[in-house]
């Protein structure tokens, strides 16, 4: 396997890398994007901090690659679309530097309240002016965190260390993960209006973007206190400005910027009482070891089929668990495959339903098989990574449920299509005896017994006498032989769903004459 480092990373992870048998490793440090691109048409994996660009040109050119690991969080370089398109996984490393980027925050904070670097300013100048920088302590002050994960959670325990009192704005935290860190969950007003100091640590997304603008800062405490060494673009700079300017801002930090590097006459380098740096948040020598080491490991695991972990496209799931879903994940690929076959015309949503002892198991990556087994004879170039966005862009909403029981199984995959016009066909599965054999046990709550591993005609015909002779004759007529057969009679309903496993697909004219024939309503040919 072709590796390609296109940025400095640890020398330990490069030789991680060059350690592996059968990976030949290139080190492409400050390579041309042009240079970029000639590399990239027979790499397998592309490692890059923030200086090289991975673009759609360069995926669309990779026709092997298989993994792009950033060594870091952000990762702005690399267009996630077209690698989710092209099969590709996307990875960073956001652990590596959580320590450093949370003490820098607190680098800010203590900087912004005792005026650390205009004081040292001042006295490089020859001044004493001890009287003009009189500042504000930390204890006793509430700070308001803007997102609490690993980033924000870290600066919180600093936080309480120096007895301030720490609320929080996280959507995504539960009452009872912040209780156990200490912290008050607020909403985003009442965070914004109850903190002294007000830290940001959010990612930047449509919804975030100038997140903390005008409003906001009309709002907040007079005297207020604010930082941002998260990303670029949440905080509206130019409001910052003015809110410093006004002295309602008493003081303010930054290490990120909407568009870096922050430019040579950016107003933002005049103002006194606020204290830029240029993006240092993983810049300590720890931090740049271990985000390197970290990108190699993973990179590693994801191209020689162990766990895939930090993918920002694609469920990370551990080794061991995958062991125990494999048998479950054929099984879903299949029925995801017949259902697409069974109803292939106008379908809008797929409803993935787990019951029994399977629910225990992370389901995740059972759907990403349904996914990828639907789109397999419809697309091209399907995998783990790019099922659900394919799925998605059919306009095809999906949904996944869980049950712990069922009244005939232990354990069932059930696929509902839903069509236009509310028609839906339903496929259940099952894994049977010691060897886990995937079987197809339910066809539109018809019980059968079907292989996985065949050519399979489903028909629902009329429950009239002959219908399997007619089958037999003319299937035989054509050279196919019928290797097995499930018949599920509704008398209710007088019909009845049968399906022939068979050794070979039927001819054309074949088809033709079964379905012509006057008791039979459906017909599938299913390919398995």
């Amino acid at each position: 396997m072709k590796i390609i480092v296109a940025d400095r990373i640890s020398p330990i992870g490069v030789n991680l890398f060059k350690a592996q048998d059968g990976f030949d490793v290139v080190e492409a440090y400050g390579s041309s994007p042009e240079q970029i691109l000639e590399l990239a048409k027979d790499a397998d994996a592309i490692a890059v901090r923030s200086d090289t660009k991975i673009t759609a040109e360069v995926i669309a050119a990779a026709k092997n690659l298989k993994v792009v690991g950033r060594a870091g969080v952000g990762v702005d370089n690399i267009d996630i679309e077209a690698a989710t398109d092209s099969g590709v996984i996307v990875m960073n490393t956001p652990t590596g530097n959580t320590i450093a980027a949370a003490e820098l925050t607190f680098a800010h904070m203590l900087a912004g309240a005792r005026h650390i670097a205009q004081a040292n300013k001042s006295m490089n100048e020859g001044r004493w002016d001890r009287k003009k920088y009189t500042g504000s302590e930390l204890n006793q002050k509430t700070l308001g965190i803007l997102g609490l994960g690993r980033i924000g959670t870290e600066l919180a325990k600093r936080a309480m260390a120096f007895q301030m009192e720490v609320v929080a704005y996280d959507p995504y935290l539960t009452e009872t993960r912040a209780k156990s860190l200490g912290v008050k969950l607020c909403s985003l007003d009442e965070a914004i209006e109850a903190s002294d100091f007000l830290s940001i640590h959010m990612p930047l997304t449509k919804e975030t973007k100038h997140l903390i603008g005008k409003d906001a800062f009309a709002r907040m405490k007079d005297g207020v206190r604010v930082f941002n060494c998260a990303r670029g673009g949440i905080l509206d700079e130019a409001a910052l400005a003015e809110a410093l300017q006004s002295g309602k801002v008493a003081s303010a930090g930054l290490d990120v910027y909407e568009n870096e590097p922050l430019a040579e006459d950016s107003p933002l380098r005049g103002i006194e009482n606020l204290v830029l740096t240029p993006h240092l948040g993983a810049s300590t020598e720890e931090a740049q070891e271990n985000v390197g080491i970290d990108v190699a490991k993973q990179m590693i695991d994801a191209l020689t089929g162990g766990m895939v972990v930090n993918a920002l496209n694609m469920p990370s799931v551990d080794p061991k668990v995958l062991e125990k879903l494999g048998p479950y994940m054929e099984l879903g690929e299949k029925i995801g495959t017949f259902s697409q076959q069974l109803a292939p015309d106008g379908v809008e949503k797929i409803t993935i339903r787990y019951y029994g002892k399977i629910v225990e198991l992370d389901t995740l990556p059972l759907t990403n098989a349904v996914q990828r087994g639907y789109l397999r004879e419809i697309s091209d170039n399907v995998n783990n990574v790019n099922a659900p966005k394919k799925i998605e862009r059919l306009g095809i909403a999906c949904d996944q449920v869980k049950s712990n029981t069922h009244a005939d199984f232990n354990e069932l995959i059930e696929v509902e299509v839903s069509c236009k016009g509310g028609k839906t066909r339903t496929i259940s599965g099952t894994l049977v005896g010691k060897a886990q054999t995937p079987r197809i046990v339910l066809i539109d709550g018809h019980g059968v017994e079907v292989s996985t591993d065949a050519t399979l005609l489903v028909l629902k015909n009329k429950d009239v006498p002959g219908i399997v002779g007619f089958i037999g004759l003319t299937l035989g007529e054509d050279n196919v032989n019928i290797a097995n057969m499930s018949l599920s009679r509704d008398k209710g309903e007088g019909f009845a769903v049968s399906v022939f496993e068979l050794d070979s697909a039927p001819s054309a004219a074949t088809e033709k004459k079964i379905t012509e024939h006057a008791a039979i309503e459906k017909y599938r040919v299913i390919k398995l």
